[in-house]
């Protein structure tokens, strides 16, 4: 296992630069910004459909002023999806740009909302007038708009980089000058989606994200198989595995697949048939990643519970509540079970079983797969019950999941707690409070902290970056609460990456969650046009600064000194590749 992990570790550049691939991040990003109206969305859904299970059906009024809002908003999702992916590109692209010259985002959306229109919608006209279908505007078009999206950006840099707009005299104010300057990019997307659309719709006499999915429609079948399943949810974990955040990389990927998939299960769910789809968000929350990547709901509450080790009994009972909601870095840095030998097969085989244990139920014993989406922040087994639509069955495969999981995870597990005990006992950590310096409280006072620096000169403000907003949350909130109480000159704000562009030219200082490392680049450059101090962080460390506020603040002022603000935390440091 130690050979298997350390020629890992040797493809570990590619995957990293595999991961910063700004459109990879954009459909990433993009997407973050669009889950509010997802959930939202399914909200509505959920109070519509929800109790006919029991038999109650809404009056047709109320029924359908529920479905309107759900129709009103992921109804229209691709459209939405092709604005919000294209203004996520252009971020990227601009960092590139100078400063004198940025692409503006709202227009390069207009330009992409509108070019995606006329490749992905067909008009028809009645007596009334003139109109145009939305088939394709919802889930169906999202393949079509993340094309719009990587090309109406490009043609705007390509415009803006090579000076190609309408530049008016120096004497004309800015904001009408500014809007000139759109003219041209704007004009030659959209001229080039138009052109491209009445050569293609005459060749193949449709629409262009019609045949995207008629094309797709042989990959989403295989995707939805044993074997697809497999590649999906093992590269999640092996990418995780190796301390590139995995999701970031297969997501994009999938995600199309995902919405269409819990959509056209839910139209069959509503009809009264059987909803058979799988790949969805739900099953990579709720079930491939119970607890977080690697499934790591289990092995956290065997390392709580059951651990002779007094480091894995404390790591544990720390991670456990964070890990119930889906946010499972204490764990993995903390144990940790990232480029841990000993965990690379059941890190890797469990999520796979799981999901294949699912699809079982799904296909076998007739089990509804998810209807709708959920938070991915909600505990696992609730997910599980709620988003399969209340069925039954769920709670047998929630019994089943975590049965399995156990089993995957014990050996491993058993193994691990014996190395630990035995390297407390030569330690003598066995007679010792562990890490009993590292609960020693450290002192910040106003004065210590760097307010010259600072952007208002009033105020330390910090952003916190991690995945997903879980433990950056964490971190921001503590370092609020203790700012609050000692009435310090500290405001802290958290954000999943993706979600921080608004922030971040505020901020003074940025806080990078380790698990991020794939994404340092590009963001110190976005940090460096905005004028913002970039901080990065190892795995247990930031892990120990989420814990504790104190050290967190003081590690942060330390860094801005220019001092070496580590924090102790009774290990041995992780050198970079490990993280």
């Amino acid at each position: 296992m130690n050979w298997i992990v350390k020629q890992i570790e040797k493809a570990q550049p590619f995957f990293k630069k595999l991961s910063a691939n700004i459109y990879l991040q954009a459909v990433r990003d993009g997407f973050i910004s669009l889950m509010p109206i997802i959930i939202f969305s399914s909200i509505f859904i959920l109070v519509a459909d929800v109790p006919n299970i029991w038999g109650f059906y809404w009056p047709t009024g109320v029924s359908d002023s529920l479905n309107k809002v759900y129709n009103f908003s992921m109804g229209v999702l691709s459209l939405m999806a092709a604005a919000n992916v294209a203004r996520a590109l252009t971020r990227s692209k601009n960092v590139r740009l100078p400063k004198v010259d940025q692409m503006p985002e709202a227009a390069v959306m207009f330009g992409a909302q509108i070019s995606f229109l006329l490749v992905a919608v067909d008009p028809f006209t009645n007596k009334e007038g003139l109109y145009f279908s939305t088939a394709y505007m919802g889930t169906k078009g999202l393949i079509c708009a993340f094309l719009v999206a990587f090309i109406v950006p490009n043609i705007y840099y390509l415009c803006f980089k090579h000076h190609i707009t309408i530049k008016l005299p120096e004497q004309v104010p800015q904001n009408i000058s500014s809007a000139f300057t759109n003219i041209i990019p704007f004009a030659f997307s959209t001229t080039f989606f138009w052109l491209f659309d009445v050569v293609f719709r005459t060749l193949t006499h449709t629409n262009l994200a019609a045949w995207i999915i008629q094309a797709l429609s042989p990959l989403f079948t295989a995707a939805d198989g044993y074997a697809g399943l497999a590649i999906v949810y093992g590269a999640m974990a092996f990418f995780w595995f190796i301390g590139i955040q995995g999701p970031s990389i297969v997501e994009p990927a999938v995600t199309a697949i995902y919405l269409t998939n819990v959509e056209a299960n839910l139209h069959a769910f509503q009809a009264g048939a059987h909803a058979t789809n799988i790949l969805a968000q739900g099953t990579q929350y709720f079930v491939a990643t119970i607890g977080g990547t690697g499934a790591t709901l289990i092995i956290t509450y065997m390392f709580a519970l059951m651990s002779k080790s007094k480091e894995l009994k404390a790591v544990g009972r720390a991670s456990a509540i964070p890990v119930s909601f889906g946010v499972n870095e204490p764990i993995l840095f903390g144990a940790p079970l990232i480029l841990n030998p000993i965990f690379f097969l059941p890190f890797i085989i469990t999520p796979i079983l799981n999901v294949w244990l699912f699809k079982f139920f799904v296909d076998v014993l007739g089990m509804n797969a998810f209807i709708y989406n959920l938070p991915w922040t909600t505990p696992g087994p609730i997910g599980l019950y709620m988003g399969t639509g209340f069925a039954a069955l769920s709670l047998v495969l929630i019994a089943a999941i975590l049965v399995l999981d156990f089993v995957c995870y014990y050996p491993f597990f058993k193994v691990y707690d014996a190395q630990k005990v035995a390297e407390e006992a030569s330690s003598g950590a066995d007679t010792i409070e562990p890490e009993k310096n590292n609960d020693a409280p450290v002192a910040v006072d106003s004065g210590a902290i760097p307010l010259s620096i600072t952007k208002d000169g009033k105020d330390l403000n910090i952003l916190v970056i991690c995945a997903g907003g879980g433990t950056s949350g964490i971190l921001a909130n503590s370092l609020n609460k203790m700012a609050k109480q000692d009435d310090l000159p500290v405001e802290a704000a958290a954000a999943a990456y993706g979600a921080h562009g608004d922030l971040l030219p505020d901020m003074d200082v940025v806080v990078l969650a380790p698990q991020m490392d794939a994404m340092r680049d590009s963001l110190q450059a976005e940090a460096d046009k905005a004028d913002v101090k970039m901080i990065t962080t190892t795995g247990k460390q930031y892990i120990d600064l989420t814990r504790h506020a104190d050290k967190a603040l003081d590690f942060i002022v330390n860094r801005l000194k220019g001092v070496d603000g580590a924090v102790d935390s009774g290990h041995t440091p992780e050198s970079p590749a490990a993280v």
